[in-house]
């Protein structure tokens, strides 16, 4: 048998090192685990950041639809306001609401809100333009509630007396806004002056507690 063997040979048995298949170890194990981990963990990132940007634009985009559908409330019940009183009240009597205290009594006003610089016609007219301007363009930064509700009023606002400056007597830019709540020992103003001033004094506040239009909030 061992003559048989000498002659036949034995059968090559192959390297473990060099030969053989590749052995596959504990490390080789976790840096594969690894590279899979890091392969998924940048799409996760990206999906993250891409989650993170559509939430905010969201966010402005209802701020901005905000300040929009306040600003048509407000010009819609100015403009409807003034057509009443144009067609019941002007020419007419005034109504007395609350005795003499608080009364309608419809006057065209050539001047600024509550009848201040009725010689500066076409450069008031040239404000309420500018403001509308520079809150249509601050709209795109908005992302604060409490900034769109103000900014809606003032853009309501605006609107209401541009439109009466732009499109009654005298002329083009030198129209005479309707004014006609008339509270005793004040000023005749109407509810385009009414939401000015309330966005006006809603903005003070912002200001004061430190919150700005992009919903950040500082501290001097």
């Amino acid at each position: 048998m061992a003559e048989a063997e000498r002659i036949i040979g034995t059968p090559d048995i192959p390297e473990a090192a060099g030969d053989g298949p590749e052995q596959s170890g504990p490390d080789s194990g976790e840096t594969a685990a690894a590279e899979q981990d890091g392969q998924r963990a940048e799409p996760e990132a990206e999906g993250a950041a891409d989650a993170g940007t559509g939430t905010a634009d969201g966010k402005g985009k209802r701020r901005i639809a905000v300040l929009f559908a306040v600003a048509v409330v407000a010009y819609a019940f100015d403009l409807i306001s003034k057509m009443i009183v144009v067609a019941k009240l002007e020419h007419h009597e005034p109504i007395e609401l609350v005795g003499e205290w608080l009364r309608l009594s419809a006057i065209r006003n050539a001047g600024a809100a509550f009848g201040f610089g009725e010689a500066f016609t076409i450069i008031f007219t040239c404000i309420a333009a500018a403001v509308i301007v520079v809150i249509a363009r601050l709209a795109r930064k908005l992302y604060s509630l409490p900034w769109a509700i103000a900014l809606g009023l003032l853009l309501g606002g605006a609107l209401g007396n541009l439109t009466d400056r732009l499109f009654r007597t005298p002329g083009v830019f030198e129209g005479a806004v309707v004014d006609f709540i008339a509270p005793k020992g004040f000023a005749v103003f109407n509810l385009a002056d009414s939401a000015i001033v309330c966005g006006g004094i809603l903005i003070v506040l912002l200001s004061f507690r430190g919150l700005d239009p992009d919903g950040t909030v500082h501290k001097d």
